[in-house]
């Protein structure tokens, strides 16, 4: 996959990762990985970041009505909790399965 391996802060220019790429405003739009870099750990294996040449990656896609209401519509889902049924004003935690509140309720029943 990737042909060249480089160590952490190694990297030559022209080359970044995907986050770099989206703060660019860029996407690697299909282009193969170019290189790994890779940061060394005490007893594990090292963290792999895989980047991507600068120069072919394209501009990200505008975001259309659509796909906003779509991600608003989604957003939404998860803030919701389907105990009470309110908009809890944060992403309910998939560990509760409910919001904070109606957790704090079923403790307090339980104990």
């Amino acid at each position: 996959m990737a042909t060249e391996e480089y160590r952490w802060r190694m990297a030559p220019e022209g080359l970044a990762t995907r986050r770099q790429l989206r703060a660019m405003g860029l996407r690697p739009g299909g282009q193969d990985v170019a290189a790994e870099l890779q940061r060394p750990r005490r007893r594990r294996g090292p963290l792999v970041a895989y980047l991507y040449r600068i120069d072919r990656a394209k501009p990200v896609r505008p975001m259309t009505p659509g796909r906003t209401a779509s991600l608003a519509k989604a957003m939404r889902a998860r803030r919701t909790c389907p105990n009470c049924r309110r908009d809890a004003g944060y992403c309910i935690p998939r560990s509760l399965g409910v919001c904070v509140t109606c957790d704090d309720i079923r403790r307090e029943r339980s104990a």
